[in-house]
This record gives C-alpha cells, structure tokens and sequence, in this order.
C-alpha cells in the first residue's frame, strides 16, 4: 500500500459559502467546484476551494442526520476528513481493514468521460476520517459526476501557499501512545519525533508520524495530566475531543505570504517584541530583515537541517479551535518547539519591565502556539 500524499481534506462547516468566502478572499483559495443535491451529493452543500497543490473541501450537511451536521453540533467548524492519494483505494481499503482500521464507507467509484476516481473511507482519530483516494485520468477533475468544476477565475490568482507541510492533531491524556502506535502498525507510518515540553507549570507530549513517502506528516499532541491545563486542554473541551488544532501550510516566500493575508484581514497571533531581542543570538544569522520579521510576528527556529520560519493564524471559528500555521523551511525538518520557551521567556521580559504581572504567570493561548 502506497500512501503517496494528502489529496484533499474535507472540513465540515456550519455554511459551506460562508467559509469559501473567508478562504477566498482572506486566505487565497480560490473555488474550483461545487456540488450538492443536484450533482448527486445528497443533502449536503460542497465546494471545492485550490491553492497551488492544496485542495479543500468545504461542505454543510441540509439535514439535521447528515454526518456534517451532526460533526458541526458536536464539534464545530473543523477537519473532518483527511484524504489519502493511494494507488488502489479498494485494495489499500481491505488491506487497511485487515490491519485494524475501521471500515467506514466501502469502495465507491465515480466516474466521467475523462477520468475516474474510486475512494473508500476508514476511521482515523476521533471523529475524523481519512478517505483514500486513486485517481485515473485527467487529474483536474475532483469528483467526476458529483462535483461540478468549475474554471478558474481570470487575473492569475495568487499561490502564497503552495502544499499541506503538516497538520498537529490534539488528543486527550493517555491517548497519544495508542494513536501514534495506531498510525505505526495500521497505515506504516514511522515516528520521526519525540518530545516533552514545559511552559509555566503547563506541559504536552508530542509524537510526531509519518508516511513512508514523506508526504503525510501528523503531529500528534497531548496535554501532560500531571502539569495544569493549559491551551490543549482548552481546545479538547471546545472542540469536545480529539481533533485538528492547526492546519500547517508550506510558503515559499513567508514574508510575503503574511504581508498579503494581514491585508486581507487574517489576523495574526501575536509575538512579543522582546522575543527578537537575542534571536540572532539563538537561531544564527537570518536570511530576511529582522525589522520586517519583528513588524509581522514571524518566528524563527533552527535544527540540525536548518531554519524554519512560521506564524499562526488567529482561530477564524466561534469556538477558537482550528487555526493555520504558515511555515517556511529553510532546510528544518521539524516544527518549531524552541519557539515556545522563548516565547514565554519573551514575554515575561516585556511584562516584568512594564511592572504588568509577576514572574511565573503563564501566557494566553494566542501569546503562546505550539
């Protein structure tokens, strides 16, 4: 079974127009399709949003029972699906099915006059599915019969995100053990990464898995039960479980990418002055002016590889769960967590000087992303 990258991911909303609007015209996707009851999608709404290698696609249930409906009431807005290219969606189905997973939707193929695509849907973490997906022809067409493509727009739209770089899934205490030996022995993923982090009495596991072709990379979180709640916490309690926290996006010009989207009116999570105070001093010498990283918040970390660049979204939902990530990888091969303890250390700097709070009060989650 060949796991070949993430096709697509589904998030289920509560107004697919609605969302496709804000990805649109805040975030640059741009809407490539549409289904619903009359392409055959039977009481739902979709659309189909593209941004360079990345598809997204949006979809409200029309009755109470549609499974969309249902993840909304429990969950919220949030990825409910992450799609797999495999090269044989009902072979990879059974194989996955022998190994353990849970058989969700079997075999279903659809087809048009110039390609055919066959997926099949088993159980991932929490209420989240991963559908495989073998594609047969020509490859612009998403779902032949059941999405209707649509042309895209005129005026070269832009391509400041180019693939899904990761996505960071939350799990409750005591979960994360099982998940990532789940991904190991089911789907042939590798740990690639372990670690423990502690940030002002709070503290979270993180096990880091991925496909054998590199393509698929999760990183699974899970708050420390013996350190007090802290940001996963809250995220398991307003999302009701497990689920997508963040949405990393690859961007081959971050600097740019963050420019344009705080036009747009994406807002950013915060970073404190202080924190690039002794930056250079942490992570080397930095490919792009300080002052322009300093203006937009972008962060800066360093591995064995190289650097990385990222910043994080403000949660665009009601429930302040699922946020994007933007991250540029200057050689770096993991994720960032050096950010987080100099982070905090930053931010205690600045709010001791100011007199504001007394050493050891911990950061708000915007203040503080993992």
């Amino acid at each position: 079974m060949d796991i070949r990258g993430i096709d697509h991911i589904e998030l289920f909303v509560g107004d697919a127009r609605q969302a496709a609007f804000y990805f649109d015209r805040a975030v640059g996707f741009q809407p490539r399709g549409h289904g619903g009851p009359e392409t055959g999608l039977v009481d739902q709404r979709s659309v189909l949003l593209c941004q360079a290698d990345i598809r997204m696609l949006l979809t409200t249930g029309l009755t109470a029972e549609h499974p969309a409906s249902r993840y909304v009431q429990r969950h919220g807005d949030g990825i409910a699906v992450v799609a797999l290219e495999v090269d044989d969606a009902a072979g990879a189905y059974a194989e996955l099915v022998r190994r353990g997973a849970a058989g969700v939707t079997p075999p279903t193929v659809f087809s048009g006059a110039d390609a055919e695509v066959v997926t099949a849907e088993v159980g991932g973490f929490g209420d989240v599915l991963h559908r495989l997906v073998s594609r047969h022809g020509d490859r612009g067409e998403f779902l032949p019969g059941a999405v209707e493509m649509t042309p895209p727009a005129g005026g070269g739209h832009d391509k400041l995100l180019t693939e899904i770089d990761h996505l960071a899934v939350c799990v409750p205490p005591g979960q994360l053990d099982e998940t990532a030996r789940y991904y190991r022995d089911v789907f042939g993923f590798a740990e690639i990464f372990t670690e423990h982090v502690e940030v002002a009495g709070q503290a979270m596991n993180s096990t880091v898995v991925q496909s054998p072709s590199g393509r698929v990379t999760l990183v699974l979180l899970e708050p420390d039960r013996d350190r007090r709640p802290g940001q996963l916490d809250a995220f398991l309690d307003q999302h009701a479980g497990a689920g997508v926290q963040h949405l990393g996006l690859r961007t081959d010009d971050i600097v740019t990418a963050v420019a344009t989207l705080a036009d747009r009116g994406v807002r950013f999570a915060g970073t404190p002055a202080s924190y690039y105070d002794a930056l250079q001093e942490r992570v080397g010498r930095v490919d792009a002016p300080l002052d322009r990283l300093r203006d937009l918040g972008v962060l800066v970390d360093r591995d064995h590889g190289g650097q990385l660049l990222q910043i994080f979204t403000e949660s665009m939902h009601v429930r302040r769960t699922l946020f994007l990530e933007l991250i540029e990888r200057r050689g770096a091969r993991t994720f960032g967590s050096g950010n987080i303890k100099a982070l905090y250390e930053a931010k205690e700097r600045e709010l001791a000087a100011a007199g504001a709070t007394p050493t050891g009060a911990a950061p708000t989650p915007q203040e503080v992303r993992t």
